[in-house]
């Protein structure tokens, strides 16, 4: 009887596990510094005070969804793209088309990879902020899960196409930091969405990262998030990956 996943498969998934593990750089940047964040948000006095004009929340309710996002776009954006360049600069991506373990087989371990240490960084923000500072665990964990889910997939969809339109490293990078530092804006990472007000929140609500914290923190708070921002997010993960599928190259 024929496996289902063949010997050489399990042999690339076993192989990038342990190359994954011995990235602590990665690691540290992914599930560390956003924990680290939240706990420097959270030891400043005034954002620990509930503030009338975010509805009684404090700042540091806000951050969790917003140090949540900080590590998928770190994963998605500037963890995973470089190891895509170097196995394409190296001819592995190629040499691996003409084996029976298809080169998208090593693609998908690396965004599996990546995605489970999104998710260890996710139980420990989760954790450290109810623990340390009270801040609240998702009431609606349904739709917390959808609209985790759906920004996950769409911080991976722009770091695709990172992946995809850089002929080379070098380039990638650069390209990589261009599209980093704007999506940590519209994640909130500097000043919360949800603090914006007018015509800024509207515009940053139909960013995929915008959107993505507005739903996070709707679903937080037990509401069901608002269908524009989950529309947003699905909209966003199909222009990005029908970009990158056209434009990927293999070697």
């Amino acid at each position: 009887m024929s496996t289902l996943v063949s010997p050489g498969t399990v042999a690339v998934l076993r192989t990038e596990a342990r190359l994954f593990g011995r990235e602590v750089g990665s690691l540290f940047w992914i599930v560390a510094f956003p924990v680290v964040l939240l706990c420097v948000m959270g030891f400043i006095p005034g954002y620990r005070e509930p503030d009338p004009e975010l509805g009684g929340l404090r700042v540091v309710d806000l951050y969790v969804p917003v140090t949540v996002l900080l590590s998928m776009i770190m994963a998605a954006i500037l963890a995973m793209p470089p190891v895509v360049f170097a196995y394409r600069e190296a001819g592995v991506l190629r040499r691996l088309r003409t084996t029976p373990v298809r080169p998208l087989t090593l693609l998908a371990a690396q965004v599996g990879l990546h995605g489970a240490a999104v998710a260890a960084s996710t139980v420990l923000l989760l954790l450290v902020g109810s623990l340390a500072f009270g801040t609240p665990v998702p009431a609606s964990p349904g739709w917390y899960l959808l609209a985790y889910v759906l920004a996950l997939v769409v911080s991976f969809g722009l770091g695709a196409i990172v992946t995809a339109i850089a002929p080379n490293a070098r380039i990638g990078m650069a390209v990589g930091m261009v599209l980093f530092f704007p999506s940590m804006f519209t994640a909130g990472v500097w000043f919360p969405v949800q603090a914006m007000g007018g015509l800024l929140q509207r515009v940053v609500e139909l960013t995929p990262l915008g959107a993505a914290s507005q739903a996070l923190h709707q679903a937080m708070a037990g509401q069901a998030p608002d269908l524009q921002h989950l529309g947003v997010m699905a909209l966003w993960t199909v222009v990005c990956f029908g970009i990158a599928s056209r434009t990927f190259r293999w070697e």
